[in-house]
């Protein structure tokens, strides 16, 4: 085996990572769960989401499809372009949570903000109102879970899979 074709961080340690096939996996998984998460919380516990709740939902869905299309695009171009594309997607999360706690929970409304006009655009919300419609204001949507923002919880996914996706990124460029 060669030194080319695995991931390694000490080059006596066995293989971390093979292929961005593994990371482009784990980051599917991670935002499908992340999504399965909010709407248990919404259904469930009666969490009600605000735009930028719904915001967050729809990178997690997108971030999930993206790294499902890099997994069937098998060639060293579909890893580049799915793993730099959840890059992406992941800072556009990150800023989104950031926003979520920092600003907008300050805010008694979400009306006519970023995340409502994107939701709006989209239709999302009327197509499928128990996923994507925001049903709190954002003061009334900054909650707790286990004692920790939801905005939070929801950031460190986003950090997770950004890093996820940064590794997978440089694999692809690793020579083969």
């Amino acid at each position: 085996m060669s030194n080319h074709s695995t991931f390694r961080i000490d080059p006596g340690a066995e293989p971390v990572v093979r292929t961005p096939t593994v990371l482009l996996a784990f980051i599917a998984i991670v935002s499908s769960v992340a999504l399965a998460a909010a709407l248990v919380s919404q259904h469930r516990f009666g969490m009600e989401p605000c735009a930028w709740c719904v915001l967050q939902r729809l990178i997690f869905i997108v971030l999930a499809v993206v790294a499902l299309v890099g997994l069937a695009w098998r060639s060293p171009l579909g890893a580049r372009v799915s793993t730099f594309l959840t890059m992406l997607l992941a800072d556009l999360g990150i800023a989104a949570a950031a926003w979520q706690h920092f600003v907008a929970a300050r805010s008694d409304s979400c009306k006519l903000t970023f995340a409502d006009r994107v939701i709006e655009a989209t239709g999302l919300g009327r197509l499928l109102p128990d996923v994507f419609e925001a049903r709190a204001n954002c003061a009334e949507a900054a909650v707790d879970l286990l004692g920790v923002p939801y905005a939070y919880w929801s950031g460190g996914l986003f950090i997770v899979i950004a890093i996820a996706a940064g590794l997978a990124f440089a694999r692809s460029l690793a020579p083969r």
